[in-house]
């Protein structure tokens, strides 16, 4: 059982503003809030000059476990979290073998029972064959379907199959929104290139406002449940600004699809910059960034998609897609904060409440009596370079790898135990499996 822990002279926050006031956690919950004895607790925390936030939920990673865990595992992804201030993750369905049985699914969720020290969750993934399986597994986020370019049994390219997934059950879609067709025809006319600039025009803007519209017009049509993940254009944000309260549709983005701009990041980085969707123009961040202030995009998600040193040396063509991030949104996200281009509150609201608001997950996203201590500590004074080598995730590097921010996670908390604190974690605690209410 977690020692019961007192924070004193907590600044609070949440999207409807920050309120100064103690804070007790006791049995993994919020217990009490307002001015309390310190004779109520085991444990005391000053937090005089902090911030604290709700823990923040990431909607989608891939920790690659089973399978690929010489790129991450469910520790060491688990810890990136924690590091970061994300107290809860749900992970995809592209693992070896990929997440779409029951019994695959099962064993992901022993394997994280053991492994992971934050709160845990996975998406299974839709081929043109398991529907019964989508519909019939038990407390998941939702299905995962890839509309283009995936490899492997999940890919779910066909008009036709993808209807069939909208028009049979009620729970939540969550989309990788690409056209199979047009980035087929772009990479032929890309095959040769040596410039990873190109990727951007491999999976053109075309592919993916084709996929978005095809997957927000079945939503409406059969009013579905929609989440589309990883937004990165701005024909995208346009579309689902006229289009998106038609249906029961939610938007997430990815910072660096706003944070990191072509052609300039491929110049500096090569493969390191390459992801799926891709990093675009300037223009299409500025509408993302736009299209989040003004709420068409609900939530930040980070994608976290790691590959090793020597994987992404291969030249472009052969070089995998995908970068880490779970381990610094929080963080970059602070930053923006403290730089005047977003609300301390807003970023509450975008990584703490949205997730577990769209994702239906009771008790958790807000600082509230009876809710589970999910909680991260913040100093929005603290500065820090974001360092390769000195990360948690498996791979040690960053897309922001020089970048110096400010506004940091120091302590966070899971199920009223501190599993993280300056550098150092408790790794006998472990995470729980999060709740999706029906």
């Amino acid at each position: 059982m977690p020692a019961t822990i007192l924070i004193k002279n907590a600044r609070c926050v949440s999207s409807l503003g920050i309120i100064k006031q103690d804070v007790l956690l006791d049995n993994g919950k919020i217990s009490v809030l307002g001015n309390i004895a310190e004779n109520k607790a085991e444990q005391i925390i000053d937090a005089s000059h902090l911030y604290l936030l709700p823990g923040a939920l990431d909607p989608q990673v891939h920790f690659r476990d089973p399978g690929l865990t010489w790129k991450e595992d469910l520790r060491t992804g688990s810890l990136a979290a924690a590091a970061g201030g994300v107290t809860g993750f749900f992970d995809m369905p592209n693992t070896k073998p990929s997440t779409i049985t029951c019994e695959a699914m099962a064993d992901r969720k022993q394997v994280a029972s053991e492994k992971c020290i934050v709160n845990y969750n996975f998406f299974i993934g839709a081929t043109s064959e398991n529907l019964e399986v989508l519909n019939s597994v038990e407390n998941v986020p939702g299905i995962k379907v890839f509309m283009g370019a995936s490899t492997g049994d999940l890919l779910v390219s066909d008009a036709g199959e993808i209807e069939n997934i909208f028009a049979n059950g009620s729970r939540l879609i969550a989309v990788h929104a690409e056209d199979d067709d047009i980035i087929n025809s772009a990479r032929e006319l890309y095959k040769d290139s040596q410039d990873f600039n190109d990727h951007q025009f491999a999976r053109p803007p075309e592919a993916a406002l084709k996929a978005t519209t095809l997957a927000v017009e079945l939503a409406i049509k059969y009013q579905r449940r929609l989440h589309i993940l990883h937004l990165t254009t701005k024909e995208e944000v346009r579309y689902l600004d006229i289009n998106k309260s038609k249906g029961p549709i939610s938007v997430e983005v990815c910072p660096q699809h706003f944070l990191l701009s072509a052609p300039y990041i491929y110049e500096k980085l090569g493969a390191y910059a390459q992801m799926n969707p891709p990093l675009r123009d300037i223009d299409h961040g500025e509408a993302l960034w736009e299209g989040l202030t003004r709420g068409i995009i609900d939530c930040i998600a980070t994608d976290h998609a790691p590959h090793t040193h020597a994987e992404k040396s291969k030249p472009f063509g052969q070089a995998p897609s995908g970068m880490p991030g779970v381990e610094t949104s929080l963080a970059l996200m602070l930053d923006r904060a403290n730089r005047g281009l977003c609300k301390l509150e807003d970023v509450v609201k975008w990584m703490c409440e949205k997730p577990v608001e769209l994702y239906k997950v009771n008790n958790k996203g807000f600082i509230k009596e009876g809710f589970d201590a999910d909680l991260v500590l913040v100093d929005m004074n603290r500065k820090r370079t974001i360092e390769n080598g000195k990360l948690q995730t498996m791979v040690n590097w960053s897309p922001y790898d020089g970048w110096t921010t400010q506004g940091w996670p120091i302590i966070t908390i899971v199920n009223g135990n501190i599993v993280f604190r300056d550098g150092e974690f408790d790794e006998s605690v472990k995470g729980r499996e999060i709740v999706i209410a029906s």
